[in-house]
């Protein structure tokens, strides 16, 4: 079984920065692809970013400019960057990946973006 675990949400003020974690575990053969996507109350579940092993990235128009993803595929773990963060950034963050040809998703984790 895989699970993903994420790390780094919480409250941050406008114009912030934070860094989200996500790291894979358990019996890995083979990550296809992992990113963030992000529900806001009463909104519906929207891309962040998600990259391919291929090394293709996509990042969801909101974000772009602002968050960055990376990689560190000795420990299976992609990391989010996310400056200049705005009130509408917030939302939790879900952890996504296409890991040995199955789809799992973290927990979720608060991110907040308030003075």
């Amino acid at each position: 079984q895989v699970q993903l675990v994420e790390s780094g949400g919480g409250l941050v003020q406008p114009g912030g920065s934070l860094r989200l974690s996500c790291a894979a575990s358990g019996r890995i053969s083979s990550i296809n692809g992992m990113g963030w996507y992000r529900r806001a109350p009463g909104e519906q579940l929207q891309l962040v970013v998600y990259t391919t092993s291929g090394g293709g990235t996509n990042y969801g128009d909101s974000v772009k400019g602002r968050f960055t993803i990376s990689r560190d595929n000795a420990k299976n773990t992609v990391y989010l960057q996310m400056n200049s963060l705005k009130p509408e950034d917030t939302a939790v963050y879900y952890c996504y990946g296409q890991i040995n040809y199955n789809e799992y998703w973290g927990q979720g984790t608060q991110v907040t973006v308030s003075s």
